[in-house]
């Protein structure tokens, strides 16, 4: 479980297709207190320390994980959000994120607004019953606010401290993102799902 708060910009150093795609990711923070078996999400997909050095850990992308993620499409010197799982201590400043990734969306703009970057970017309709404005997405792992919703896009706004903390400023129209919903609001889709088939 983690919290969406990202806590470094990790680098992919490395990629090797033997299976499963395994990943080499540097960084520095994430690598204080690293165990291996540990869960780390990365552009908030939730993966397994398998092997790690003082200056890198490994990853492997099982192929169920990969056809849900751009994983698959990314290259070396591509640049990832790195969340270490939370602990019982923690502050929970942004909202549960479980790691499994939903859905992916396209980057369809990229707009200034004061202090404030904007991104429009895009949601299937079939997934529109998973948000609701002002409720809260994770984008790239990142645990953020809906401030608009139309048909087909969802509007997020990065203030100064996400821009500094995430690598989300890098993102240009045409650019895919990972998606995850909030959990709350999955149950209670799910819920209704099921209490509409018994009736």
């Amino acid at each position: 479980m983690f919290t969406g708060l990202i806590e470094e910009i990790g680098t992919v150093e490395r990629i090797r297709q033997q299976g499963a795609i395994k990943m080499t990711i540097g960084c520095s923070k994430i690598l204080e207190d690293i165990k291996i078996g540990d869960s780390i999400a990365v552009d908030g997909t939730c993966l397994t320390v398998t092997s790690f050095t003082d200056t890198s850990f490994d990853v492997d992308v099982i192929i169920g994980t990969s056809d849900r993620t751009k994983f698959k499409t990314v290259s070396t010197g591509y640049k990832v959000n790195l969340e270490r799982a939370l602990l019982p201590t923690t502050r929970l400043g942004g909202h549960f994120v479980s790691g499994h990734v939903d859905s992916t969306g396209k980057v369809l703009r990229k707009l200034s607004k004061g202090n404030a970057i904007v991104y429009h970017i895009s949601l299937e309709r079939s997934d529109l019953k998973y948000v609701i404005p002002k409720g809260s997405i994770s984008v790239d792992g990142t645990s953020l606010t809906i401030f608009d919703l139309k048909a087909n896009y969802f509007e997020i706004q990065l203030i100064p401290e996400t821009q500094a903390a995430t690598k989300l400023t890098t993102l240009k129209p045409g650019d895919t993102v990972h998606l995850e919903f909030d959990m709350l609001g999955k149950y209670i889709v799910r819920q209704e799902a099921l209490s509409c088939s018994i009736e």
